[in-house]
């Protein structure tokens, strides 16, 4: 069963690709995924990564959590489920 990590503090410049392309060291990669800010696009400087096994996120978690990458200091582990957002009592139109 696949598992879902959370990757933190990436450069700015990190695309999908590289992200993938850096995990798969640790084993089989089912997505890779950096998020963007909506408005402007850019990358917020995390995203998440799927891993095929727990024993290769596990793997994963091992090899990258606070291990230099870019010159800045990665932050990997499990990912917990998204909570629900509040209310901001933004535009109902």
């Amino acid at each position: 069963m696949a598992k879902k990590l959370y990757v933190g503090n990436l450069p700015y410049k990190l695309k999908d690709g590289d992200l993938n392309q850096l995990f798969s060291q640790a084993g089989t990669v089912e997505s890779a995924i950096i998020i963007n800010d909506k408005a402007t696009g850019r990358s917020k400087g995390f995203g998440f990564v799927e891993m095929s096994s727990d024993d290769e996120a596990q793997k994963a978690i091992e090899m990258f959590n606070g291990q230099e990458f870019e010159e800045r200091k990665l932050t990997v582990n499990e990912a917990r489920p998204m909570q629900p957002r509040e209310d901001r009592g933004g535009f109902r139109g």
